[in-house]
């Protein structure tokens, strides 16, 4: 068998669904001769982001793939990948690469060499022999440790050499639990302190943890507050819930994690970001991730754990229960956690049930959460507005009912998320919630879900400018108008085959998204909402 065709077979046998891709890449013919339908996207960063999506989705279960050329091909993936890389998502990325004769080589382009700085790993396929080994690793890689994009260059006059028949038996992962003496300790801790918070990153999601950390949160009768990527970790619906910290966050968070004593970290990196919440001075931290490169990154952990989320909440657990023995915990911690948040929701409603026109975007995200249940959708923001917008709000009570992503916030991003999360969950609602400026970007991905028949539901807030950015920019708008926009992207979606409405009332809100449901039941056929909004920059900061 060919070398390319190797590749596909064992992508077939780790369980790959599908190749995104983008033209020219033998990895397209491959892959249909082994049953794993190619799906053309129109540019690379969106093909990464739909196999990120996937990935996501699936926890890393099962991994995206995404194929290029060189060239040109793998110099435009380069902003997926370097949202998937701060993201830490598991994707495997097959650039084609130049022949060995010109390896290394100016001005060819190197993936090898270029990629180095934003994937997990990444590796030239050197000889066709090594298909087998290369891959086992490159599976290995992706599925145990930190979570991460990893590349591997295919050089051209490697594609057809033949390759000699071998047994591939999918990698098995392996994960590590906490050291029994540092839980121990910790878990003291946690149980002779009065107000504890936990803090939950997507580690939790990853080690499909939800259901010990739920545990682990009504023994200790501990609030609970998830990252942006975590949100969805934890259900925003239960009375311990606070709901998400990033740069925007709710007001129990706020609330919590001043208060708090100790704050237990776990599957999160605890990184200073500007879209990670600040841990306030003199806490007593608890961190427990699966990367001793996060320990006392920015924080200084006073009690820290290395392990797999899921067995160090197990872990927990079980201590939490030798330490309490009969006694349970009594604490109002429920009823405090609904005081603030309907305090914090009483000064947003205005603003959540707006009758203004143009439309208040949060009115649209209001009505979009009591339209569509949001334990059958899985919703996702773009950079910017959207996302400080629907992050605090939107209640994410199932998980992976929500994407939050952003560390690497390119504009657009949200699109190939919301077709991989349908690839993933097809019987889920996927929606994608975006600006005019994102649209801008990527818009035109949204005929390769049409013409693959992925029925999306994609939302364009829609108020002809960059409003985020006015503050910064007020002279250049001011004389020049420069960061307003135009256009009519209804019509657009239209154009490229899917349903479409632009939507300028409060009155059309809700019939509108339902009739983009039904676009999305009845004719599997996505569906593109525009509402034209104010310019809202009004956040839930602290």
């Amino acid at each position: 068998m060919r070398a390319i065709d190797a590749i596909a077979e064992v992508l077939k046998r780790e369980g790959v669904d599908f190749l995104s891709c983008f033209p020219s890449t033998p990895m397209m013919d491959a892959a249909a001769k082994a049953k794993l339908k190619p799906i053309v996207c129109r540019q690379e960063r969106v093909g990464v982001g739909i196999a990120d999506g996937y990935s996501r989705i699936c926890n890393g279960q099962r991994i995206g793939v995404f194929a290029m050329q060189f060239g040109p091909g793998a110099e435009n993936a380069f902003s997926g990948v370097a949202t998937a890389y701060s993201d830490s998502v598991p994707v495997l990325l097959l650039p084609l690469g130049h022949a060995s004769d010109r390896s290394g080589m100016k001005p060819y382009f190197s993936s090898v060499r270029s990629y180095d700085a934003v994937t997990k790993w990444v590796e030239r396929i050197n000889l066709p022999e090594l298909v087998p080994e290369v891959m086992r690793r490159a599976f290995s890689l992706l599925k145990m440790g930190k979570p991460g994009p990893v590349m591997l260059e295919i050089p051209e006059d490697i594609v057809n050499k033949e390759v000699a028949p071998f047994d591939y038996q999918p990698v098995k992962a392996a994960r590590a639990a906490g050291d029994p003496q540092d839980i121990e300790k910790a878990a003291r801790i946690l149980v002779n302190d009065k107000s504890p918070l936990i803090h939950a990153g997507q580690g939790v999601l990853y080690a499909e943890a939800w259901h010990e950390l739920l545990e682990l949160a009504e023994l200790l009768q501990a609030p609970v507050m998830t990252t942006m990527m975590g949100k969805s970790a934890f259900p925003e619906d239960h009375p311990l819930s606070l709901g998400t910290g990033a740069r925007v966050m709710t007001k129990p968070v706020y609330h919590f994690l001043n208060k708090a004593n100790v704050v237990f970290g776990i599957g999160c990196s605890f990184s200073r970001h500007y879209f990670s919440v600040k841990i306030p001075p003199e806490k007593v931290i608890i961190h427990a991730t699966n990367d001793a490169g996060d320990i006392n990154k920015n924080y200084l952990a006073d009690y820290p754990i290395i392990g797999d989320a899921r067995l160090v909440l197990h872990q927990f657990i079980d201590a939490v229960k030798d330490l309490l023995g009969n006694s349970k915990r009594q604490a109002d911690i429920a009823g405090e956690i609904k005081r603030v948040k309907e305090g914090w929701m009483a000064e947003w409603m205005p603003k959540l049930t707006s009758d203004e026109v143009p439309l208040n975007p949060y009115r649209v995200i209001w009505d979009l959460m009591h339209t569509i249940d949001p334990a059958q959708a899985m919703v996702t923001h773009d950079a910017g507005s959207p996302r400080d917008q629907l992050l605090p709000f939107y209640p994410a009570t199932r998980p992976r009912s929500y994407i939050g992503w952003g560390k690497s916030h390119a504009l657009g991003t949200g699109l190939g998320l919301a077709i991989g999360a349908k690839l993933a969950q097809p019987e889920k609602v996927s929606i994608n919630i975006m600006g005019d400026a994102a649209f801008g970007m990527v818009g035109l991905d949204f005929e390769t879900a049409v013409r693959n028949n992925i029925p999306i539901i994609t939302i364009v807030l829609n108020n002809s400018t960059m409003a985020i950015e006015a503050p910064d920019e007020p002279l250049s708008q001011e004389l020049y108008q420069s960061l307003d926009l135009s256009g009519n992207y209804a019509g657009l979606g239209r154009e490229m085959g899917g349903y479409a409405e632009r939507v300028e009332t409060p009155a059309e809100i809700v019939p509108a998204i339902q009739r983009a449901r039904r676009a999305n039941m009845e004719e599997k056929r996505p569906a593109l909402l525009e509402f034209i909004t104010s310019e809202e920059i009004t956040f839930s900061l602290f």
